[in-house]
């Protein structure tokens, strides 16, 4: 008889990311897991809900400067709706139907590598686009702070002190 293997989450809140392999694009995937990755992804952009073809078409149309929002894309061993990786951000549309578990269990998993995970329901973006991209904005200057807040941390940490020299 074989032992099955069950994904087990700690309870322990993730401090550090995990470190990264030179396996899977960085990430610890076997390339036959992140093909078979790439493969729904591909199947997903093809066959799209209206809610996230909407979204799209507005991205489409949105000047976002230097900041593009990708769709279907694979991050780690997740497939999110939208994907903005200067921002290291996500945005996944909640359909009705939708495991509850296994989304709580991917946003613990994308946000434990330090990646933003904003949900928004499908009827919402249907029923009131104008909403929904005011929070995405929202959002995205939250994340844009926070960026330039850990850059200016990190610039204070790693520059050399003087000592003995004129005030």
């Amino acid at each position: 008889m074989t032992d099955r293997k069950t994904l087990k989450l700690s309870d322990e809140p993730a401090t550090e990311a995990p470190a990264l392999e030179k396996k899977g694009r960085g990430w610890k995937i076997s390339d036959k897991r992140l093909d078979a990755l790439h493969d729904q992804a591909r199947d997903k952009r093809r066959h799209s809900s209206p809610a996230h073809k909407a979204l799209a078409a507005r991205f489409a149309k949105a000047d976002l400067g230097r900041y593009k929002f990708t769709r279907h894309a694979v991050v780690g061993s997740a497939i999110v709706d939208f994907n903005c990786h200067n921002l290291g951000m996500a945005i996944l549309i909640d359909e009705e139907g939708q495991n509850e578990t296994l989304a709580k269990r991917r946003d613990k998993s994308l946000e434990s590598v330090g990646i933003r995970v904003m949900r928004i329901k499908s009827a919402d973006i249907l029923e009131n686009m104008d909403a929904v991209l005011q929070r995405i904005t929202a959002g995205m200057r939250i994340r844009i702070a926070d960026k330039q807040q850990a850059r200016r941390e990190h610039q204070r940490s790693s520059t050399p002190r003087r000592e003995g020299g004129p005030r």
